[in-house]
């Protein structure tokens, strides 16, 4: 049944054609029935040709067709071919153009379908029964309903349909303005890791300017000093050369003539702070630490930190008065793993898409360009039994 409704919903022109066929077999059938019609078979015949040509291609050119049956109507009219089972097509026809034709033959088609009955009293008004004028009003008007109801749920099905339009072109044009805000909010988040990610690179250079000034003022009193001097010159500069290479991947438009002084970024450390003031605003928080601590890449741990912060104001704001909320820090041979859960009121991935912690990030968007931007990998989504889960995997090289 459905390999046959999608059939007939592609091939429109072919079912009319069929019905065309059928009105045409039915009139012929009448006319040959009728043998007092037989002075008016040579005009009915174009009649009935055109008017079954109207069923035919009435989807295909309703204006066109609504003039076609008009002209058929004025011949029916001027060679006296009495109105027959041809005359549904005028019915058919009305309600098409009611739906899908042209304003204009919307209107004529209401017109035609109010004055079609009226003609046809005048021109056949002994096929009526003389007996008063009410009763000729009344016939006039039955045979006028059917016109009149058949325009009237074209013109509805044409508004209906209209709606639905408008609907499909709302919700594609706030489509478009979704994936615009979203490439909006990638850039103005890459920005802003690419000052953070400066930041770190400007802070580990002045260390490298300090540790250089210090080994050449103590190079001949201190010679262990100024060797241990070099080697935090060394790592560092590898460190700052490391993320130098992400903070060349990402694009940077924040105004040039932003200016100030450059402080260090948080790091790991601080994701203790970070828990410890959380607590203080109500949020139970348990937090642990696995693995052996070690020193990682500074592009890595303020990552982590922005995870973190990203994931615990998302569980303040959305999570509910109950919630809480557990923070898992594990150190691998070869990255750093995170575990950010809630046990909130099951609050959904749309929830991460409202804005960064601090206001200026754009949820989800951050942590996935932030994780991007060392190397690593995020899973997020709800918890089988309620609330929010991500997790984070840190590489410590990450793969060029």
């Amino acid at each position: 049944m459905q390999r046959l409704y999608d059939f007939i919903r592609r091939h429109p022109t072919g079912v009319d054609s069929c019905w065309a066929v059928f009105l045409l077999g039915l009139s012929g059938l009448s006319m040959v029935a009728d043998p007092g019609r037989g002075s008016e078979r040579l005009p009915a015949v174009p009649v009935v040709i055109g008017l079954c040509t109207v069923v035919a291609l009435r989807r295909r050119a309703p204006e066109k067709m609504l003039v076609l049956a008009v002209a058929m109507g004025v011949v029916q009219v001027v060679f006296g071919v009495k109105p027959g089972v041809v005359n549904f097509a005028m019915l058919v026809i009305v309600f098409t153009v009611a739906t899908v034709g042209q304003r204009w033959a919307s209107r004529l088609a209401l017109i035609c379908s109010l004055s079609a009955a009226t003609v046809a009293q005048l021109r056949w008004p002994q096929d009526v029964p003389q007996t008063g004028w009410l009763q000729q009003v009344f016939v006039v008007v039955v045979m006028t309903v059917p016109f009149v109801l058949a325009w009237v749920l074209g013109d509805s099905m044409r508004t209906r349909r209209a709606y639905f339009d408008q609907l499909e072109e709302r919700a594609a044009r706030l489509e478009r303005e979704r994936e615009a805000q979203s490439k909006v909010a990638v850039a103005a988040e890459r920005a802003r890791i690419a000052r953070e990610l400066h930041d770190v690179v400007a802070h580990n250079v002045s260390v490298m300017v300090v540790q250089a000034d210090g080994a050449a003022y103590v190079m001949e009193a201190a010679p262990d000093q100024a060797r241990q001097a070099l080697e935090t010159i060394s790592s560092t500069g590898r460190q700052a050369l490391a993320e130098m290479r992400r903070l060349l991947g990402v694009l940077r438009t924040g105004d040039a003539k932003e200016s100030g002084e450059y402080v260090p970024q948080p790091d790991v450390e601080q994701i203790e702070d970070l828990v410890e003031q959380v607590r203080q605003t109500g949020l139970a928080v348990d937090f642990k630490i696995e693995g052996t601590p070690r020193p990682l890449p500074s592009g890595v741990e303020l990552t982590a930190y922005r995870i973190v912060q990203e994931a615990l104001t998302n569980t303040r704001k959305h999570g509910g008065p109950d919630a809480g909320a557990s923070v898992r820090l594990v150190y691998f041979d070869d990255g750093l793993g995170l575990l950010v859960e809630d046990d909130g009121r099951g609050a959904a991935h749309e929830m991460y898409e409202d804005g960064g912690a601090d206001g200026a990030g754009h949820g989800m968007i951050g942590m996935r360009e932030r994780v991007g931007m060392v190397g690593g990998t995020l899973d997020a989504g709800p918890r089988p039994g309620g609330g929010f889960r991500i997790s984070a995997l840190l590489p410590l090289k990450p793969a060029h």
